[in-house]
């Protein structure tokens, strides 16, 4: 008879991802990557921000940036992981930046997807000013207009404020050793320039990351999958 121990030894694991959601979302936006990714032989970790996607359920405007820092810090310590890929998307750029801070030592590499890349003492609204998007605000939350009571799961929900005005504190200077990465999503028949994220690709160029461009809406993982799909494993080498 062949143990369990010995099977699992004879299928290791290729690479470990932790991909963040963004603004609004859940890890279920992600479910189809991770299956590809999956696939390729990897252990893949989708985290659900507090008060977003299936955890609506735990939605306060009192969850701020940190709340959802500290969600991801404590999914990679408390599954013991090491040498992660952790990606963050969109908002998620936040979120992985304070990840980084805290725990860089578990991280071997960063991929920025179309995201915001903030330095120390920023916030959502003052990388992008407290008018980006322009969406209402009502009781604590921000409320885009594909967000309605009548949409069914999954779906997206409101976003606390907080989390886009509390600023980052950033002070582990280890942070910046780990390798990164740069995803600058286009839409076809688009300039890179004029792309709502084209400043935060400005930034990781300043940094001297690579930056890639591909060919998809703001949200690859939907528009784009294989090609995302591609790029990630060509960004594991």
């Amino acid at each position: 008879m062949v143990s369990a121990s010995f099977l699992y030894a004879q299928t290791p694991t290729k690479n470990t991802y932790v991909i963040v959601h963004g603004a609004w979302g859940g890890a279920w936006a992600f479910k189809s990557l991770d299956s590809l990714l999956s696939l390729d032989g990897n252990s893949v970790y989708r985290p659900t921000l507090t008060g977003q996607g299936e955890r609506a359920h735990l939605a306060s405007k009192n969850i701020g940036l940190n709340t959802h820092i500290q969600d991801i810090v404590n999914t990679i310590l408390y599954e013991k992981l090491n040498q992660i890929i952790l990606i963050g998307h969109s908002y998620g750029g936040m979120v992985i930046t304070g990840v980084a801070d805290k725990i860089p030592e578990r991280i071997s590499k960063l991929i920025y997807v179309d995201a915001m890349i903030p330095e120390h003492n920023e916030s959502v609204y003052t990388i992008f000013g407290s008018g980006f998007r322009n969406y209402p605000i009502k009781n604590g939350y921000i409320i885009p207009p594909w967000v309605t009571k009548k949409q069914t799961a999954p779906k997206d929900v409101p976003q606390p404020l907080k989390t886009w005005t509390d600023k980052i504190s950033l002070n582990n200077k280890k942070r910046m050793s780990i390798p990164t990465a740069y995803i600058l999503t286009v839409e076809k028949n688009k300039q890179p320039a004029t792309d709502d994220y084209a400043s935060q690709a400005t930034r990781a160029k300043q940094k001297e990351w690579p930056v890639y461009i591909l060919e998809a809406t703001h949200n690859p993982q939907w528009s784009n999958l294989n090609g995302f799909h591609k790029m990630l494993q060509n960004l594991e080498k």
